[in-house]
């Protein structure tokens, strides 16, 4: 498979600074490629020295003769004063689409990303459909292979989900810079860590991210398998080096240097292979109340919009409760009501006696941009108390990857990592019943999200979590609330089935009662009516047939999101066929179910 993109021996440096050295990578055709790695590894830089924006101090990229190439940066600009559909036909224009095409290429640009009306301004849009105008930029240019940095920064679930598909449908050679992992392992075939523990810099699996983490467990095994026999030897060496001059002068001068060369790399190897890690562990106070909070009957209201309408929730200790629901749906004010920093038009929220909650603010309120790192670790000066021991400023701050320099810059230098990061080490000296947490992960690495959901899965307490990082939900949450933004919640068991209910309503926006699992539609329910036998007998087996059917549905899925179907038209339409037949069957179910419901419990209209 020829490469559309290669860069060979690549190094870039800023000052002392090295991102990367002779790194060597390349695109292909049918590539789908996800690139991780921690903070500062050089991602963005990479992507723009192929997409040619900037040029490495050595080494070679070439690209394919008249190859179009679409880059997606992490920031969006655009004229606010413009419109939706101008700026897609200005990019159509500026990367050549010829004039006869640019209107029915914008016009179907626009229905593929989800823009009802072309002539809405830019200015007044949110951070998610800002970054959908960005990908339709891209898109109109049928590009050979699109360059994407970041592109789920500030998209909810529904858009996070509509990327996964369109990327997954993608008729284009991708490389994406990522650090959902959820999107890692439903949209690619390939992942690239760059990192310099690895002697090129990078490893490359084919495979989506499961693939990658288990091939990466195996080469870190296989290291260190190498670095203990390479200890051996150099211990053996080392007892020969000691052994004096009269000894050494037997022996050939080359086992001298090979016993300084061994030291040399043993010593190498081992650096390459430290890791830092930031030291999350939140500390739960041990209290043994099994109700913690409880709202009752709560409503909330903004404006003439119901976000939240009498919801009933009791947090106890160990649950992990995840909020889902797009951007505006209400996530943030319920946690605010959990936390009682808001209170609701109707209905109670209780806490227990002395109860310690500690919330993380995806706004980073509790950052003073002005203080300085240390005043903002610490309140007691040059030390900090965790799990009531003392340890020194500068040791707290290493455990959260600051170096003693930063200690007295203002909290408004640092980057969004690593504000994020000093938010955690704030709340986390304090002792907790629950933690309230509200997208934690934002410029987040993997490695430190890792870290984050181990602390989160371990914390005793209750945790409430509001996070656009599916897979870490799925990690750390046993419970699930869905908020729809006009009032009505469900309660589910797993993140599948809110996408289920999610997929439901996108598709049939009329008949969100479907799901029967909404408090709201529980409380239109009354006075009870008969069924036939036949009509019993039916109903008693349709929760389990709806079950299977969303299993099938989710296997028809996983199959048109298959690489290795992706690259046959034929595979590749009929696992679109069984998904749509799927779909439908699931619909028939549901619709049967509802009107059972309804004949069985009354329909209140």
């Amino acid at each position: 498979m020829s490469a559309l993109i290669h860069g060979r021996n690549l190094t870039k440096a800023y000052g002392a600074q090295h991102l990367f050295k002779d790194l060597t990578i390349g695109v292909s055709e049918k590539d789908r490629m996800g690139v991780i790695g921690p903070n500062g590894s050089g991602k963005t830089t990479l992507l723009r020295i192929l997409a040619g924006c900037e040029q490495a101090d050595q080494g070679m990229v070439t690209r394919r003769q008249h190859l179009r190439i679409a880059y997606i940066p992490q920031l969006d600009e655009f004229d606010p004063n413009a419109t939706v559909a101008g700026e897609i036909e200005r990019a159509a224009r500026a990367s050549g689409v010829p004039a006869d095409e640019r209107v029915a290429r914008v016009r179907e640009t626009l229905g593929r990303t989800g823009f009802e009306h072309g002539d809405q301004p830019v200015g007044p849009l949110s951070g998610g459909w800002k970054k959908r105008l960005a990908l339709a930029c891209g898109f109109v240019q049928s590009p050979d292979v699109m360059l994407l940095d970041e592109p789920t920064n500030h998209l909810d679930l529904e858009g996070l989900r509509w990327l996964e598909l369109v990327m997954a449908q993608a008729p284009w050679a991708w490389v994406m810079v990522s650090h959902d992992r959820w999107l890692l392992e439903h949209a690619t075939n390939k992942v690239v860590e760059l990192n310099t523990r690895y002697p090129d810099g990078l490893l490359l699996v084919n495979g989506a991210y499961a693939e990658f983490l288990h091939q990466r467990e195996a080469y870190n095994h296989t290291q260190t398998q190498q670095v203990q026999a390479l200890a051996g030897k150099v211990r053996r060496e080392e007892q020969w080096l000691r052994r004096g001059p009269k000894a050494r002068t037997t022996k050939a001068k080359y086992r001298v240097e090979t016993a300084y060369a061994l030291q040399a790399e043993l010593a190498d190897t081992t650096a390459r292979l430290r890791q830092e890690e930031t030291g999350i562990d939140f500390v739960g106070s041990g209290r043994k109340t099994k109700r913690l909070i409880v709202a009752e009957h709560v409503s909330k209201t903004f404006g003439a919009c119901p976000l939240i309408h009498n919801l009933d929730m009791v947090l106890s200790p160990g649950m992990a409760v995840g909020i889902l629901g797009h951007n505006g749906s209400g996530k943030s004010t319920l946690l605010n009501l959990l936390a009682k920093t808001v209170e609701p038009d109707r209905g109670t929220i209780t806490h227990a006696d002395a109860l310690q909650v500690v919330y993380f603010d995806q706004h980073r309120e509790q950052l003073d941009p002005k203080a300085t790192l240390r005043k903002t670790l610490s309140d007691m000066g040059h030390t900090v108390t965790y799990r009531g021991r003392t340890m020194h400023l500068a040791a707290w701050a290493k455990r959260f990857r600051f170096r003693p320099e930063q200690l007295d810059l203002p909290v408004e230098l640092l980057s969004g990592g690593e504000q994020a990061r000093a938010v955690i080490a704030r709340l986390m000296v304090q002792p907790a019943d629950v933690l309230i947490v509200d997208e934690p992960t934002n410029d987040l690495d993997i490695p430190t999200r890792e870290v984050l959901e181990e602390s989160l899965q371990e914390f005793p307490g209750a945790l409430v979590l509001v996070t656009h990082d599916r897979y870490m939900l799925t990690q750390v949450c046993t419970h699930f609330v869905g908020l729809d933004g006009a009032g009505a919640y469900g309660l589910f068991a797993d993140y599948g089935q809110w996408e289920a209910w999610l997929r439901r309503q996108s598709s049939k926006d009329d008949q969100p009662s479907r799901e029967p699992r909404t408090q709201n539609e529980r409380a239109r329910r009354s006075s009870s009516k008969k069924l036939t036998y036949r009509e019993q007998q039916e109903y008693d087996t349709l929760e389990e047939r709806i079950v299977e059917a969303e299993a099938a549905l989710d296997t028809c899925r996983g199959n048109v999101e298959d690489p290795t179907v992706a690259t046959n038209h034929l595979q590749v339409q009929g696992a679109y066929d069984a998904l749509k037949v799927a779909e439908q069957q699931v619909e028939r179910l549901y619709a049967r179910w509802a009107e059972l419901e309804g004949k069985l419990h009354g329909d209140h209209k």
